[in-house]
């Protein structure tokens, strides 16, 4: 309430509006603080001008100084950029307002629909640094004092929605609680693009708007987006909220910021032995309220008598018919007891918006993420930019923070989105620069984001470390633009002139391209973009004339074409992250080459040349977009320290043009050196015919993605995580480094069996004399989760073998734990310890041991998710690639047209980014603690 000395009734509603904790009193006191300063709230131009002159108020002051800092930037151009444009935001959840302010800054006209009549969602949100910066910019601290005060990085729901809340409405944004949005109005006579309202009478109902964003959560999405779905083990995690009395015992709780199973596992197993409750990992956030979020497992539930009845569909297993409400609380009260050491001992639910026990349970098994982020209908005439933000954009992992994080970033997105509509850019171009950025969104990371907080503003470049806003061109987002058939002259004027570029120029410019740049080399005369390209000559010519550093040209010989175009395939790769589509000597022997495949890798080879990137330095920007002359750096060191009898040859036997030398030591790598490509349209494994969207190279070897799997125990391998045996052909997986630096796992590297859940290697003391030719084995799918391992029994007789008999195979020196100076004392306490498993020192040690690893576990959680969402849009790209492919090769009854090829290349684009993607996060996987 407004203090007493407040004499001005204006400054006493503005009290009241600032400390107002629920949405009804905060529209009730807004309503008054305008009605005291006689101010039309849907005056939105000129709102938040007279609201500062009116309200003189020094309290009031500061909050203007933080809000005029942000509305002086320039991408907002003094509030003009979007003046003419309306918009309309689905959701009043913390995206949905986050995205009404921008919009607001921008100059447009927001309202904001919120089917609840409250905001009561009491669960907590991890914050990453950039959003409490982005608060606290927005003046988050003058409404809630005790926003991340110390070291918090966490707030309630509840408490982020009604900050925003208030921004919202000081910036002009019309909000309307208790209406439900049931579906878009098409334009009709002088009528524009409408909502249909329940009710249907409401003022919202007449507002007409060109810009629609939905914030509705993840259940709902608007018509004409897609959602891709990924799927992964069972998940049932448990939220709960127990009252905050805020009395100087629970200060002195200690919040847990992450206990993993993989971390404590006496922890969990105490948990176990004295409740009957089995935990993967629990979280304890002290704000508003005490609340635990925790990830349970389904035998234990099903023990507990919390699920009534086991079902294998996860839906089934969880309706609230299968689960005891009552059980369910005793087992979230139990596990928050025990993991606070008994110190809330007067644990009572806080309610929920049902006025019931704040305790949910939920399967986080599959997740959903939308194929796009945006798209334009027009209907009449008249155009309707779409965007999506929030749950309904991509359905957070909540083990991992990422929600209004990822959730912020991609309002910022739109709000770029918008800017560029409001400014009259193409409409085409508006959804490729927006897609773009939305290729990068599920990558970042607090660490792969820029540091630099206060310079972050709605450019997405101002805030992505590596964005390509032309990553996505125009004609490849024309199934985003939905027109009507009625009014069809916009999209054929659009198509028609995509058709006149691809035929004017697809095959045609690209070989122009290339002969501009090849003019006057010795013995390059490109005529086709087949044979001319034989001798490895033209390769090599184009890429001195880009970055003559990289190649002499001088020293090269037409006669010596595998060299040539080994030399060329490898600084290609190695620079540019261009992987090879064919071998070497497939391009210099084989009679008729691949047209089909030499357009695809000139395209790739043009596209890197022509678009550098800004404000670097060329050669350090192409060596960094491309991590898999790392892996192969990497891998073929393991296999130096693994396999140390063998000796590698840089290359191989039937290229070299004298017979093969004796053993010797290995030479040293040259930049240019790898190991030679061969059957480049046939699976090393299986020997099936390898297409270009399911095709990876690795040891020189070309394969189905599906096929790379481990020789011993068949899980599914990844570049960068295997190690290859070149005496046989063969390769294992890998265990993460992170691992290794456990005392508690095993030494070895490479796969003989289970341990942990990584394979290890087991290899003959003696190896053969000639390499195994390799097996063809089924392409199942495995997905490899560390922190739920697969379990794969292992064989007896090795089982037997190694209680007798000393391991013979070569140890790899590992990487020793760095630790602080801290640390290691608290090891040494620790140690000295540890025979008293029942003391409590001994158990805060072990917290305080582990706990500097937690943050390094949660990123490996995010790179798993991450890699999992992937493999399903692997398996998508290579589903739609492969039709593409064969009917372009006249496979499938049919030739393809210009439009086929533009989009199959653009698979293959999308297919490359995540392969170094994928490369990026098994660096990050397998980098030592």
């Amino acid at each position: 309430m407004a203090s007493q000395d407040s004499e001005n009734p204006s400054h006493a509603a503005f009290e009241d509006f600032v400390q107002a904790q629920t949405c009804k009193d905060v529209k009730h006191h807004f309503a008054e603080l305008c009605k005291q300063l006689e101010l039309n709230p849907k005056d939105f131009r000129s709102f938040y001008a007279k609201l500062k002159e009116r309200l003189n108020y020094w309290k009031a002051k500061a909050l203007w100084t933080k809000l005029d800092k942000r509305a002086a930037h320039p991408d907002y151009q003094q509030g003009k950029v979007c003046a003419k444009n309306k918009c309309l935001v689905l959701g009043a959840g913390p995206c949905g307002l986050r995205t009404a302010i921008e919009l607001a800054l921008l100059g447009a006209q927001v309202v904001v629909l919120e089917k609840r009549e409250s905001f009561s969602r009491n669960n907590v949100l991890h914050l990453w640094p950039f959003t409490i910066c982005d608060l606290r910019v927005l003046g988050a601290k003058k409404f809630y004092g005790k926003f991340c005060c110390g070291s918090l990085d966490h707030i309630s729901i509840r408490q982020l929605q009604l900050i925003l809340l208030k921004v919202s409405l000081l910036l002009g944004v019309e909000v309307h609680t208790g209406v439900e949005f049931q579906g878009l109005i098409e334009p009709s006579g002088e009528n524009g693009w409408m909502a249909k309202l329940n009710p249907g009478s409401h003022p919202a109902a007449s507002f007409q708007f060109d810009v629609f964003i939905s914030a509705g959560g993840g259940r709902f999405v608007p018509d004409g987006f897609k959602h891709k779905e990924l799927r992964g083990k069972l998940a049932i995690g448990i939220t709960t909220n127990f009252v905050n009395r805020n009395t100087a015992a629970e200060a002195q709780v200690a919040e847990i910021s992450g206990v993993a199973r993989i971390y404590n596992q006496k922890f969990f197993q105490d948990l176990l032995t004295e409740t009957g409750i089995d935990l993967e990992n629990i979280v304890y956030y002290k704000d508003e309220t005490h609340y635990f979020v925790m990830t349970a497992k389904k035998k234990s539930l099903l023990k507990k008598g919390v699920i009534k009845q086991d079902y294998s569909d996860a839906e089934e297993l969880l309706a609230p018919a299968n689960v005891d409400h009552e059980a369910l609380c005793h087992y979230a009260h139990d596990a928050a007891y025990f993991s606070t050491g008994g110190k809330l001992p007067d644990l009572e639910f806080e309610k929920n918006h049902a006025g019931k026990a704040d305790v949910a349970m939920f399967d986080f098994t599959c997740m959903h993420r939308a194929e796009n982020a945006s798209l334009v209908r027009e209907r009449k005439g008249k155009k309707l930019l779409m965007g999506l933000v929030g749950d309904c954009l991509v359905e957070p992992f909540w083990p991992l923070g990422t929600g209004i994080a990822r959730g912020f970033l991609a309002s910022f997105d739109t709000a770029w989105m918008v800017r560029s509509w409001g400014m009259g850019v193409p409409h085409l171009k508006v959804l490729a620069e927006r897609e773009s950025a939305y290729q990068v969104l599920s990558q970042t990371t607090p660490e792969n984001t820029s540091k630099n907080y206060a310079s972050y503003s709605i450019n997405p470049k101002s805030r992505y470390t590596r964005v390509n806003l032309s990553s996505i061109l125009s004609h490849q987002v024309q199934h985003l633009y939905d027109v009507d058939k009625s009014h069809p002259s916009s999209k054929k004027q659009n198509k028609s002139s995509c058709m006149r570029q691809d035929s004017g120029g697809g095959f045609e410019e690209l070989l122009k391209w290339c002969q501009k740049h090849t003019t006057g080399y010795k013995n390059v005369n490109v005529k086709d973009l087949t044979q001319s390209w034989r001798s490895g000559l033209a390769l090599c010519a184009l890429i001195h004339h880009f970055r003559p550093q990289l190649i002499d040209m001088s020293s090269l010989d037409e006669s010596s074409a595998v060299h040539n175009n080994q030399l060329a395939f490898s600084i290609l790769e190695k620079e540019l992250g261009i992987p090879p589509v064919m071998s070497a000597s497939d391009l210099a022997n084989t009679g008729q080459i691949d047209k089909l495949s030499m357009v695809l890798y000139l395209t790739q080879i043009q596209k890197a040349f022509t678009v550098p990137a800004k404000g670097k330095n060329p050669k350090k920007s192409f060596c960094n977009n491309s991590s898999l002359h790392v892996f192969r750096s990497l891998n073929l060191t393991l296999s130096s320290d693994l396999f140390s009898q063998t000796v590698v040859s840089p290359v191989s036997p039937e290229l070299s043009p004298t017979p093969a030398p004796a053993p010797a030591p290995e030479p040293e790598p040259e930049a240019a050196t790898v190991v030679p490509m061969t059957n480049s349209e046939e699976c090393y494994f299986c020997g099936q015919r390898v297409y270009v969207l399911e095709r990876i190279s690795a040891e020189g070897k070309f394969f189905h993605r599906s096929c790379f799997t481990c020789h011993q125990c068949s899980i599914t391998l990844r570049l960068g995580g295997y190690t290859f045996d070149p005496t046989t052909g063969e390769v294992f997986g890998q265990i993460p480094r992170y691992l290794l630096a456990c005392p508690l796992s095993s030494t070895s590297t490479v796969c003989t069996s289970t341990s942990r859940g990584w394979p290890r290697l087991s290899r003959q003391t003696t190896p053969s004399p000639q390499p195994s030719p390799p097996t063809a084995k089924p392409r199942t799918l495995h997905i490899l989760n560390p922190s739920t391992p697969e379990k794969h029994p292992s064989p007896t007789p090795t089982k037997e073998i190694s209680k007798t008999a000393p391991d013979s195979r070569p140890k790899q020196s590992l990487r020793k734990l760095q630790l602080t100076d801290e640390e290691k004392t608290q090891l040494v306490n620790l140690q000295s310890l540890s025979a008293d498993s029942d003391s409590e020192t001994c158990n805060k040690y072990i917290i305080m041991l582990f706990s500097f690893s937690l943050s390094r576990f949660c990123g490996l959680q995010s790179i798993q998710r991450r890699l999992e969402e992937i493999e399903v849009a692997f398996k998508d790209l290579e589903g739609k690639g492969v039709e593409l492919e064969q009917t372009l090769r006249g496979e499938a009854g049919s030739s393809g047209s210009p439009d086929m090829i533009e989009q199959w290349i653009q698979l293959v684009h999308e297919k490359n980014a995540l392969v170094s993607e994928e490369s990026d996060l098994m660096v990050r996987y397998n980098k030592p603690v």
